[in-house]
């Protein structure tokens, strides 16, 4: 740093001089009006017109009697001008011509000196300059093939295992991993051998990166963090290089921890590329193939990855030897995702009628980012509403900001639309009350969020794993209550359930090709998904069936939704009193919940009420 600003000083003081050279050089020192030769001013000073003469080296300054005007001459090199002045006869001193001998002025020779090599200086600069650029560019040309992955040191703030919730089964996997690092000795007595990596494997924001940082601040040793899309460029051979460069760096901190996020950039199944094009990221995987289980394995690096593509990955990846370990990190649980909100809710000021327990139980399928950002929610809330508080209102809020995104009040549309909305949820409600095995209706709004005109929310009582028949089935009519309201209401349908039209169609797809639910086609899954492992997406179904079972399965399919749409339009016409009463409340309250969501479904408040026409657009 000293070295750079020092050379960065010589160019600007270069410049400086050259510029300074320039100015006297266009705007010299200004000189005496008139010169004079040696002849007029011997007989100037015969005359006494002449009171001083100022001699600097052999320039001379002359003073006229009347101190009005002055000149400037020369005399000969190597001559005396009190000896030239005495010979004429002229008088000196104070009653004839005064004479004063000054230093000669080394300015002007600097000056001349300075003029004459300002060419030289100035190419100088230049070529200096253009040096530097070059050494600069050949630095960072062979500086291309390094790593890129930040080191972080045992002596910073780090996260712990007390910062990382709902994932008690990965920690305990993951807390010997740094026993190996913290008592190598421990097992090395019985023989055991230090896992050379380990494979976190999740959706998004399930908290892989942050159990790592946690395992570096355990375990107290270096940490390199890098991406899987930092090691592949466009030139050939620069991966290999950089993974060669980072495994250097870690052998020289062990024993330490080497963390690459979404691995699944570099690590995908080879051979997979279109055309073959893809060799420079082939080579970067063979190289961290080699470095994690290769000829010199007296290492104490342990490589931990994350990804959630893990049906992707190489084979030779994932072996023991290279990844001896793959820890699941799945959506949490409602006591997992209790002590989450736990952790996000450290330093934040809560009304004493917040309840996590509750938030838990409506944030099924949320992961951890989702609760992290869903309490972040609920504070920006508290603080636009100017509270010193975040109660259950705003989380409440948060939540349906989360799941379908902000409200859109100032949205436009005319009373029947609203209407159509309202009977829309209200069926959807209605028949989710009325089936057994469908979770409790919590809220219901016809309020728009996102690009839904309204929604209706269901709360479970249990986190569920496992789907029965019966199950699959209430939710097919579910799904369609909103359509069979607006046909049992308005005479016919509009194109607000085309989500629901879609989602049933899908649940009765699977249930029939990938659940073995049908009772004609038997226990059997038809088609298989083909996809290409580096586009990484299905982008096919083959069909391995003929065509009189696709028929059959189309049939099936058509028979469950039927049955579903039948159940619910029995269901609304059984309870049409209830329906009438709770599009009512929503017309006029916009949004229902709680207590009295459920004691409109019960009907008790609900009148029977004679069905108006319907409103006419």
């Amino acid at each position: 740093m000293d070295s750079r600003w020092l050379r960065n000083s010589f160019i600007y003081l270069l410049i400086l001089v050259a510029v300074i050279a320039v100015f006297f050089t266009v705007f010299p020192p200004s000189q005496p009006s008139q010169s004079i030769d040696m002849a007029t001013l011997l007989d100037m000073a015969r005359k006494g017109q002449v009171s001083k003469i100022e001699v600097q080296g052999d320039t001379l300054t002359v003073y006229q009697a009347n101190n009005r005007d002055r000149f400037t001459s020369r005399k000969e090199p190597n001559t005396s001008l009190v000896q030239l002045l005495d010979k004429e006869g002229i008088p000196l001193g104070q009653n004839g011509v005064q004479v004063i001998v000054k230093e000669p002025s080394q300015f002007g020779s600097w000056l001349s000196v300075l003029i004459n090599f300002l060419p030289l200086l100035f190419f100088g600069a230049v070529l200096l300059f253009m040096m530097r650029q070059a050494q600069g560019t050949n630095s960072q040309a062979l500086n291309f093939g390094r790593s890129r992955a930040r080191m972080f040191t045992a002596n910073r703030p780090t996260v712990t295992f007390a910062d990382v919730a709902g994932a008690n089964e990965a920690k305990q996997e993951l807390q010997e991993v740094v026993e190996f690092l913290k008592y190598p000795e421990r097992f090395a007595a019985l023989g055991a051998r230090i896992p050379r990596g380990v494979l976190l494997v999740g959706p998004p924001g399930t908290g892989k990166t942050l159990l790592s940082r946690a395992v570096a601040g355990e375990a107290g040793v270096p940490f390199f963090s890098i991406s899987g899309s930092e090691f592949v460029e466009m030139f050939v051979g620069v991966g290999a290089s950089r993974v060669r460069d980072l495994f250097d760096q870690a052998k020289r901190n062990a024993p330490c921890i080497v963390f690459v996020d979404e691995i699944d950039a570099v690590g995908r199944q080879r051979g997979a590329g279109l055309g073959g094009s893809h060799d420079e990221r082939e080579q970067t995987l063979n190289q961290i193939l080699v470095e994690m289980d290769g000829f010199d394995t007296n290492t104490n690096v342990i490589v931990i990855a994350a990804t959630n593509r893990p049906d992707i990955l190489d084979p030779a990846l994932l072996r023991p030897g290279r990844f001896d370990r793959q820890v699941v990190l799945d959506r949490p649980d409602i006591n997992g995702r209790r002590q989450i909100l736990e952790v996000h809710a450290r330093g934040k000021p809560f009304d004493r009628t917040v309840n996590l327990e509750v938030i838990a139980k409506q944030t099924p399928g949320f992961s951890g980012a989702d609760l992290a950002n869903l309490l972040n929610e609920a504070a920006i809330l508290a603080a636009r509403r100017n509270k010193k508080l975040i109660g259950m209102d705003e989380l409440e809020e948060a939540i349906d900001r989360v799941i379908a995104g902000p409200e859109r009040k100032s949205r436009v549309i005319t009373e029947r639309e609203r209407l159509v909305t309202a009977y829309h949820e209200a069926g959807h409600a209605v028949v989710a009350h009325a089936m057994p095995l469908v979770d409790p209706v919590h809220k219901i709004s016809v309020i728009a969020r996102g690009m839904t005109g309204g929604y209706t929310r269901i709360l479970p009582t249990e986190d569920r794993y496992l789907y029965t028949r019966s199950q699959f089935k209430e939710m097919l009519a579910w799904a369609l209550g909103g359509h069979c309201a607006e046909k049992l209401r308005f005479g016919e349908v509009t194109t607000g359930a085309e989500n629901d039209l879609e989602r049933a169609t899908t649940i009765a797809r699977r249930m029939v090709m990938e659940f073995g639910m049908s009772d004609q086609l038997g226990p059997r899954a038809y088609g298989r998904r083909e996809e290409l492992v580096f586009l990484g997406r299905e982008i096919t179904e083959t069909r391995n069936y003929s065509e009189k079972v696709a028929e059959q399965i189309d049939n099936e399919i058509h028979a469950l939704i039927s049955e579903a749409y039948q159940r619910a339009t029995q269901v609304l016409t059984e309870r049409r009193a209830i329906l009438d009463n709770l599009a009512q409340a929503l017309m006029t309250r916009e949004t229902i919940e709680g207590e009295d969501l459920r004691a409109l479904l019960e009907g008790e408040t609900a009148q029977p009420v004679t069905a108006a026409p319907a409103p006419t657009v």
